[in-house]
């Protein structure tokens, strides 16, 4: 495998930061994964940690070097991150379960597939268009499917951020997932949360990102979404990947997994409380109380081989 891949999440005009991203790769797979904790219930950063950490986890176990099974991979690892939110609030006896959104994508082989509950997006661009884009689990999309407001409207609708599938409700989710989709050179997939495609619509993320380097324009695109926001713009979050797989002129930037041991997995994944860019609400000994009370609900559903 040959691509460049760009992670980062900000905090926009809110008061901490309830998203969170993860990517991994082994030699023949990579995942990528992004999360929006729902502001409206108790601890949503710390559902959408278990969701990424989740399926990280089991990426790490499986992943020697491909996946047997990767739309499998992608229902068993969301509904298991799913029942770790549950679990978490059984513990602690909570009165309502934190709850996240999630989007998570396999490339293996040169064929992604990938998987939503909810309203995190992933987009798949090649030549400048958006030819393939997840449905939101969403009352709005509902809505315009059936003709009864316009797109402009929808924009202003007092349901907008209403989601009838995520992570952690008492209900079991809806996963939706896609067709197996053969990359071309130069595609990019680009998962993000809704403070991302909420003010910067596909088309105009398909502009931004085609015909330049992606480390470069990915945080141009950052930019301008956080600036769409202003003072009271929601959480942004994305993962893309510029898939490079047959290109001939190596990049600096670019990953060659071709030499990587067959039982070796690379993460990049933010440790709950660890990175500044992730600010939350709980005090010190609240954050090392959930990164052990994580652990433990990840390890119940991601026994180690």
């Amino acid at each position: 495998m040959r691509f460049t891949i760009y992670q980062d999440s900000r905090q926009g005009g809110r008061n901490n930061n309830e998203d969170r991203t993860t990517y991994c790769y082994s030699r023949d797979a990579l995942l990528m994964v992004v999360a929006d904790g729902m502001g409206g219930h108790h601890h949503g950063e710390i559902a959408a940690q278990i969701a990424v950490q989740t399926l990280a986890s089991a990426f790490q176990h499986e992943a020697r070097p491909h996946l047997d099974d990767p739309f499998r991979f992608l229902q068993r690892g969301m509904t298991n991150a799913h029942h770790a939110i549950l679990d978490y609030t059984a513990r602690h006896r909570l009165p309502d379960s934190p709850r996240t959104t999630c989007v998570a994508c396999i490339i293996q082989d040169n064929v992604a597939y990938w998987a939503h509950a909810g309203d995190s997006r992933l987009f798949l661009i090649r030549a400048g268009r958006v030819i393939a884009q997840t449905k939101d689990h969403s009352r709005i999309r509902l809505l315009l499917e059936e003709g009864l407001i316009t797109e402009a409207q929808a924009e202003r609708h007092p349901d907008r951020n209403k989601i009838y599938s995520c992570l952690g409700s008492p209900s079991a989710p809806e996963i939706d997932f896609s067709r197996k989709t053969p990359l071309e050179h130069g595609d990019i997939i680009l998962l993000c949360s809704d403070g991302l495609w909420g003010v910067m619509p596909g088309e105009k993320i398909a502009l931004v990102l085609p015909g330049n380097n992606l480390l470069q324009a990915a945080p141009l695109l950052m930019n301008q979404a956080e600036a769409r926001g202003g003072l009271h713009g929601d959480n942004l979050s994305v993962v893309a990947v510029h898939w490079e797989d047959n290109y001939v002129e190596a990049l600096s930037s670019a990953i060659s997994t071709q030499t990587m041991p067959v039982d070796e997995v690379t993460t990049k994944l933010e440790e709950f409380g660890r990175n500044p860019s992730y600010k939350s609400d709980l005090s010190d000994d609240e954050i090392e109380a959930a990164i052990e009370e994580i652990r433990a609900a990840i390890d119940k559903f991601n026994p180690k081989k």
